[in-house]
């Protein structure tokens, strides 16, 4: 006949806690344990980089908005805030700068780069995907050169050769010296694109007859207008900032807006510093209202791993 077994005491406890020990302390369940508040200890290091990334933020916050209020001020000398408010000096700024114009120019030769730069930059950066030649590697090296080397560098014996051919002054020239830069941009951006499409794809439909116009335009077109778009929207905010080949080839009509604040700076004449700083205002805000609208419609990171799946 077989005694029943008796149960043993369960060791965490009715109340989940382990049963005193020798000592008389009792030990946390593992469960409770995880459960307790942890406080997070950053290193001396950790906090010497956020402060000096919020000085830095503090000081950028502090020069916008130093230009935004003395734009829109009547007087300010020394206090805290301007003494009055206006918005006069915007419309002495469109007026003494010819702001309308300059911005149908800026508009201009960022469209037609950003075109032209798509038009040529991408079939040579299908070349390099696809195909192996000799002399790879030199055009590799070519074309990191103008992203690499300042635009300084190579912008003075440009601007050299365009005013020997009566280029420079004109738009014409102004585009021309903005697409050295700017190629080579898209081929780069475009170049690992194009390496991530099966190859095979293509191999299929050649097989299944059709024709180059064809695997072009309704195969790889749809694959690689992620990566047009996203290297578009690079090469248009990179052209619309750039100074130094704009500056070094440009004449009175073929000023972008970033050159003409510039001038106005520096060129001689009193002038007075609200309406500069009302021009700064424009130019900053319509590089904020090109970078909203792109990037409402198109996001780049999210279209190139979309493409990449």
């Amino acid at each position: 006949m077989s005694t029943p077994t008796e149960s043993l005491p369960d060791p965490a406890g009715p109340a989940g806690f382990a049963e005193p020990g020798p000592a008389g302390s009792s030990l946390p369940a593992p469960g409770l344990a995880a459960d307790r508040p942890r406080h997070l200890a950053l290193r001396p290091g950790t906090w010497l980089t956020w402060a000096v990334l919020a000085f830095f933020l503090l000081n950028l916050a502090g020069v916008i908005a130093t230009v935004l209020l003395n734009s829109f001020g009547s007087r300010w000398f020394d206090s805290w805030l301007p003494g009055g408010w206006t918005s006069h000096w915007y419309t002495d700024a469109w007026k003494e700068f010819s702001l309308g114009h300059v911005l149908g120019v800026t508009l201009e030769v960022t469209l037609l780069v950003v075109a032209i730069s798509l038009a040529l930059g991408v079939p040579a950066a299908y070349a390099l995907a696809r195909r192996d030649f000799p002399g790879k590697k030199a055009l590799n090296l070519l074309f990191i050169l103008p992203i690499l080397v300042p635009p300084i560098a190579y912008g003075i014996p440009l601007a050299t050769m365009l005013y020997k051919v009566h280029l420079a002054g004109t738009l014409t020239g102004v585009i021309l010296a903005n697409l050295v830069p700017s190629i080579p941009f898209v081929v780069f951006t475009m170049t690992p694109f194009i390496e991530q499409i099966d190859p095979r794809i293509e191999a299929a439909a050649r097989v299944c007859g059709a024709r180059t116009h064809t695997v072009l335009g309704r195969i790889l077109g749809p694959l690689l207008l992620p990566g047009m778009l996203a290297a578009g929207i690079l090469v248009l905010v990179r052209t619309f900032g750039m100074f130094e080949l704009t500056f070094l080839t440009s004449g009175p009509s073929s000023q972008t807006l970033v050159v003409t604040l510039f001038s106005a700076v520096n060129s001689a004449g009193i002038r007075s510093t609200q309406s500069i700083d009302a021009m700064a205002v424009v130019y900053t805000g319509s590089m904020a209202v090109l970078l909203l609208i792109a990037l409402r419609f198109v996001n780049p990171t999210q279209l190139v791993a979309r493409s990449a799946d």
